[in-house]
């Protein structure tokens, strides 16, 4: 199978990673020859590994924690969103140099046009809670569809750097209950809610009901933020989408074709994390 191509997922640790039940369903339902795996690195290895990735038979790949700013540093150019955002997370080699990409950008972006059509009103105005690198990714998504964003974060410093990075605009946690009566859009880019994780301690009273809420967390699929937002009528978004939907990025600039999320393809996903969640 000299024509097999072949892509990777590339952390430290890595078994946790779904990526591969995506890339592979993907290469199957196309009937294209190719192959997506997992591939544990220690932080010593990545960068000889992703310098030689011809050699070693393959043409890109994923690349998770802890090895993203090497990611970073490592190739010889970068896409608009990774430049932006600060971060590499996919790999592939054009006219034989690596370069990298974002597709976190895109699977935010994607996931809420997918979950929530009609979400951007005009004037829309969102609130980001968390300014670490998911709430990067969000901010300069939300800019690039010319939105207006509030990004909440308890140290103040940290919100202010990503606002003013962006044109956004900043808010210590005490603020947040004054701006989610204006807010169209909720979107929690903090760990907080997710499985091991301390909850995520917030009153929806205030938000209208025509605001959206979203959560990058999938596991677990509904946080508390999530059962509360629906609980209370509002259209909700979870993480999973984001992760099915960056996953195209970078499928596309391997293998070709036009993958697609299919219901199929989301409740095979649902159902593993459904089966490794405690409960």
């Amino acid at each position: 199978m000299a024509d097999m191509r072949k892509a990777c997922v590339m952390g430290h640790p890595v078994a946790h990673s779904r990526s591969p039940m995506i890339h592979n369903y993907w290469l199957k339902k196309l009937g294209i020859a190719g192959l997506y795996e997992l591939k544990d690195l220690q932080p010593d290895e990545f960068v000889p590994f992703v310098s030689n990735l011809t050699a070693k038979g393959y043409v890109g790949g994923n690349v998770t924690l802890p090895h993203k700013e090497a990611a970073y540093r490592t190739v010889a150019a970068r896409d608009a969103a990774a430049e932006a955002v600060g971060a590499v997370n996919t790999l592939w080699l054009e006219n034989g140099k690596l370069l990298g990409g974002n597709s976190d950008v895109h699977g935010f972006i994607l996931n809420l046009d997918d979950r929530a059509p009609g979400w951007s009103v005009p004037g829309a105005k969102v609130v980001i809670l968390g300014a670490g690198g998911a709430g990067r990714s969000a901010v300069y998504a939300f800019r690039q569809r010319e939105v207006e964003v509030h990004v909440v974060n308890r140290t103040l410093a940290r919100a202010q750097d990503l606002a003013q990075r962006f044109g956004a605009k900043a808010h210590g946690w005490d603020e947040l209950a004054r701006l989610l009566p204006q807010a169209d859009v909720l979107v929690n880019c903090t760990s907080l809610g997710m499985a091991g994780k301390e909850p995520l301690q917030i009153e929806l009273g205030p938000l209208k009901k025509s605001a959206v809420v979203y959560d990058i967390i999938y596991v677990p699929l509904e946080t508390a933020l999530l059962a509360q937002a629906k609980k209370r009528g509002h259209r909700t978004v979870d993480g999973l989408g984001m992760l099915l939907q960056q996953a195209g990025f970078g499928f596309r600039k391997w293998f070709g074709g036009n993958p697609q999320v299919t219901p199929e393809l989301r409740a095979m996903l649902e159902a593993d994390i459904a089966a490794k969640t405690p409960k």
